[in-house]
């Protein structure tokens, strides 16, 4: 009989120390969840942190926590990235504080889950523009600023397994995060040519407490336990993430552009299109799961 596998503790950081100092980088969306996870690792590895999302009391708690966890410098900036103006103000603000911007991490994001017959079209262009636009306007804001001062700078988009399977039951974000993908491999060619890297990361799951909530509300995320969908039959840590977006913001990524790295346990290799087992979902169901997403 063979051993049993040992699995190693996946919440250690990967780099080394200062693996990011002098980087000043963006993180949309940076206030909870994964994207403040993200960011606090970036600071533990020297870099400055500029987080942005459009509640600015959020903001300045989390920065406050990371600066007291980390020692590192964090500025808070309320952005709605769907508004081309407010991200020209927010990159202006960055520079002014850290002197440049080196890198943008594109994971501001909306989601919840819907048959597509129930959506208003109001509903449909939420999601696109927070997701598509917004990393559009970001992405372009950022870009013209590289340009212009000949900086070598990397932008990290955070996608989805179902960007390039399809899924299910969340259509807009399926065809939002299709777009993010289209941008980041179009850019990695465009911009190439001017010392910028364009990446992404497709992400199974990597559950956190405020989205899943909104996606799975009351006792859906029980009943819909997405560790068995993935071979490895557990969910992602945040660490293993924000060690995967360090190493893409770092200089030892320099030669990787263009690239969609997927980061899921084997999660859609097992069945394609995270969200289409609620097909299972009555109507009555559905009823209920709209009620409590639009209290959440």
């Amino acid at each position: 009989m063979s051993d049993p596998i040992t699995i190693k503790d996946p919440a250690k950081g990967m780099l080394r120390d200062n693996a990011l100092k002098g980087k000043t980088i963006i993180v949309t969306g940076g206030g909870t969840g994964l994207g403040k996870a993200m960011g606090t690792y970036f600071l533990q590895l020297g870099a400055n942190l500029v987080i942005t999302s459009r509640k600015i009391d959020v903001l300045k708690k989390t920065a406050a926590e990371m600066e007291s966890e980390t020692g590192g410098k964090v500025l808070a900036v309320a952005c709605d990235v769907r508004k081309y103006e407010e991200v020209e103000k927010m990159l202006q603000q960055s520079v002014e504080v850290f002197g440049r911007v080196d890198v943008l991490l594109n994971n501001a994001a909306g989601n919840f889950i819907s048959p597509t017959e129930r959506l208003s079209a109001n509903a449909f262009s939420t999601i696109i523009d927070i997701v598509l636009k917004g990393s559009a306007n970001c992405s372009l804001a950022l870009g013209k600023y590289w340009i212009t001062e000949k900086i070598a700078g990397s932008i990290v988009n955070i996608i989805t397994t179902y960007a390039f399977t399809g899924s299910a039951y969340v259509v807009p974000s399926a065809c939002a995060k299709g777009g993010v993908l289209a941008l980041t491999r179009s850019l990695a060619v465009e911009w190439g040519r001017h010392g910028i890297r364009t990446n992404a990361i497709a992400p199974g799951p990597f559950p956190t407490k405020g989205a899943w909530e909104r996606l799975l509300p009351g006792d859906m995320a029980q009943k819909f336990d997405f560790k068995n969908r993935v071979p490895l039959k557990r969910v992602g840590e945040h660490q293993e993430l924000a060690n995967l977006a360090a190493f893409l913001v770092s200089d030892f990524s320099g030669y990787i552009n263009g690239e969609v790295i997927t980061i899921d346990g084997g999660e859609w290799l097992q069945g394609a299109g995270q969200f289409n087992a609620l097909e299972m979902v009555t109507s009555d169901m559905w009823d209920n799961i709209e009620k409590a997403t639009r209290n959440a």
